[in-house]
């Protein structure tokens, strides 16, 4: 399967932003879809991952109650709604898949073998 995000952009703190991340290649019925973020000289960090089946849904604690993901499954996209962003969401974003059947939530990038190539989200305070 192959993945493109996009969505993002330069936004003021306290904005909204939501970001895209469409498959193509293959039904997306069967896979663990995460969005991870690389901040500016940091390593990838886990954001928030679903199965697009339904399930397994899960958020790290900084963007808890900020962040909804989502799916359409008709448009093989899964979102990543984005609210009262912070100058610390500033990163580029990336969209990840593992094929399974598995709800199980894996927050480390070795586990994804599909990779989307990235949109930057910057947010100015």
């Amino acid at each position: 399967v192959q993945l493109q995000a996009s969505g993002g952009g330069l936004v003021q703190a306290g904005d909204s932003l939501r970001l895209s991340c469409v498959a193509s290649g293959r039904t997306f019925l069967r896979y663990y879809v995460a969005w991870f973020r690389q901040p500016p000289g940091k390593e990838r960090e886990f954001v928030s991952g679903m199965h697009t089946g339904g399930g397994g849904i899960y958020y790290v604690q900084s963007v808890k109650g900020r962040f909804t993901i989502s799916r359409d499954n008709a448009t093989n996209t899964v979102y990543l709604q984005m609210t009262s962003l912070k100058p610390d969401d500033t990163a580029v974003y990336y969209c990840a898949a593992r094929l399974t059947a598995s709800t199980l939530v894996l927050t480390t990038r070795r586990n994804y073998a599909y990779w989307g190539q990235g949109t930057q989200v910057t947010v100015s305070s």
